[in-house]
């Protein structure tokens, strides 16, 4: 991987920040673009006529474009195999895209996705105020579905096994967006929140402790490890 790849983001993307966790944890030199991607700018819609983020470009070779957060991580891991962050045998593998195909496919959708729109797409689009059924759902779905990242996280070290792996890094992304939001509670949750604090913890989650969104400020809890 050269050492001028372009990682064109949102920065409060979920998906953008699991490509960007994974460019850390595996020590790639990398720039960051931030790209309004409603804005349908026409250098943006080049890369990636479907107008979707995360995209990488490789600018040092021959400019290769890349998007999709789950193609852009397989490619890492074919030209950078360490740290291996797709587990160690099959089976352990198969656990882990299950997981991220979980994360980014049920919770994303029915939890995170919403109350993006709601409350940041939306105010930065100047579209009104946020839909109140729609943040109701969104949080009812966040109810239902975290007892079951708690207790896969109170059974083992990490999501996906032993080690850290793209499904800690798929679901630690998607949390960090409630968490900014101020969207995360932890009531009857001991397992998930001890392996969030884990997670959050770790040098490569630095970068994205430090994104601000214009007029949209961070919880209180954001910057915090001890929550």
């Amino acid at each position: 991987m050269t050492n001028r790849t372009l990682i064109s983001h949102f920065p409060l993307c979920p998906l953008c920040r699991l490509v960007r966790l994974a460019f850390y944890e595996k020590g790639i030199p990398h720039a960051v673009w931030t790209e309004m991607p409603w804005q349908r700018r026409p250098e943006f819609l080049a890369k990636n006529p479907l107008g979707t983020l995360p995209i990488i470009t490789e600018t040092q070779t021959d400019e290769y474009v890349l998007s999709g957060a789950t193609t852009i991580c397989e490619y890492l891991d074919e030209i950078a195999p360490m740290p291996d962050l797709i587990g160690e045998s099959p089976r352990g593998r198969a656990e882990v895209r299950r997981l991220v195909e979980w994360t980014l496919g049920v919770f994303y959708l029915d939890v995170v996705k919403p109350i993006l729109e709601e409350r940041v797409y939306k105010t930065l689009q100047h579209k009104g105020v946020p839909d109140s059924a729609v943040l109701r759902m969104a949080r009812q779905n966040y109810k239902i579905l975290m007892p079951y990242l708690d207790w896969v996280a109170s059974r083992r070290a990490y999501l996906g096994g032993r080690h850290l792996s793209y499904a800690d890094l798929a679901m630690a992304a998607q949390l960090s967006v409630l968490d900014y939001l101020g969207e995360l509670t932890w009531d009857n949750l001991p397992g998930a929140k001890t392996w969030y604090a884990k997670i959050k913890s770790r040098k490569s989650f630095n970068s994205l402790l430090q994104d601000k969104i214009g007029g949209i400020m961070p919880s209180d809890n954001y910057t915090l490890f001890d929550f």
